[in-house]
C-alpha cells in the first residue's frame, strides 16, 4: 500500500517509514508533486492534522495522513502544545524554541511534560485519527545530537537518555509518533 504523509520533514519521514517497515510505502508531499504550503490554522493538534490530511485528499485525490505533534509541559498549562514549532516565533527555529522553554521553566521544580502526536488519516472511505503520547521530564540543559526539535531536552520516563541521545531504532520503540504510527499501521493491516 502507498500513502502520502503530508510533510516534507525528512526526520519525520524517516521515523515513520522505520516504524511501519516495508509493509507500506510512505511518500512525501514533494514526491507527490505537491509544493504548496499546507494550511495549518487550527488551535488544536487534532484540528491541524485533520486540516492538512483533508486538504491533500480533497485537492489531489491522494490517500493521505498528516500529523501534528506538540510538547505539552505541565507547569506551563500545556504550552507550547499546538504552537511547539513556532513557540519562539514564526521562524520555527528549534534552538530559539528550546531557549524560550528553558527560560519559562527557570526555577520551576515541576518539569513533567509529554509529547503528543495526532495522526489523521483521510481515505476514500472516511477519516480516522490515532494518538500517541510519551511522558517524561524537561531537563535544565540539552543532551545529545540526534533527533530534532525539543529532543535534547526531553528525557522519557524510565530512561536515562534524552530522545536526542537515542538511536533512531531506540527512539522508534518508545516515541509518541511511533505509538501513533503503530496504531495507524495496525488499522491499515486489518483493512
Amino acid at each position: 500500500m502507498k500513502l502520502c504523509f503530508a510533510t516534507n520533514n525528512r526526520h519525520k519521514l524517516e521515523e515513520v517509514q522505520a516504524a511501519v517497515g516495508g509493509e507500506i510505502l510512505i511518500t512525501s508531499l514533494e514526491e507527490e508533486g505537491i509544493h504548496e504550503e499546507l494550511p495549518e490554522t487550527q488551535n488544536t493538534l487534532e484540528g491541524n492534522a485533520r486540516q492538512k490530511a483533508r486538504y491533500v485528499f480533497e485537492h489531489y485525490k491522494i490517500a493521505c495522513f498528516a500529523d501534528d505533534t506538540g510538547l505539552e509541559v505541565d507547569a506551563l498549562g500545556g504550552e507550547p502544545g499546538v504552537y511547539s514549532a513556532r513557540f519562539a516565533g514564526p521562524q520555527r527555529d528549534s534552538q530559539d524554541n528550546s531557549r524560550l522553554l528553558l527560560k519559562k521553566l527557570s526555577g520551576e521544580s515541576n518539569r513533567a511534560a509529554q509529547f503528543r502526536t495526532i495522526i489523521w488519516l483521510a481515505l476514500q472511505e472516511g477519516d480516522w485519527s490515532f494518538e500517541g503520547q510519551l511522558r517524561g521530564q524537561i531537563l535544565t540543559e540539552g543532551r545529545g545530537n540526534g533527533g530534532f526539535g525539543y529532543d535534547p531536552l526531553f528525557m522519557p520516563e524510565k530512561s536515562t537518555q534524552t530522545l536526542a541521545e537515542m538511536t533512531m531504532d531506540e527512539k522508534n520503540m518508545i516515541s509518541h509518533r511511533a505509538r501513533a504510527v503503530a496504531k495507524l499501521a495496525e488499522f491499515l493491516r486489518k483493512r
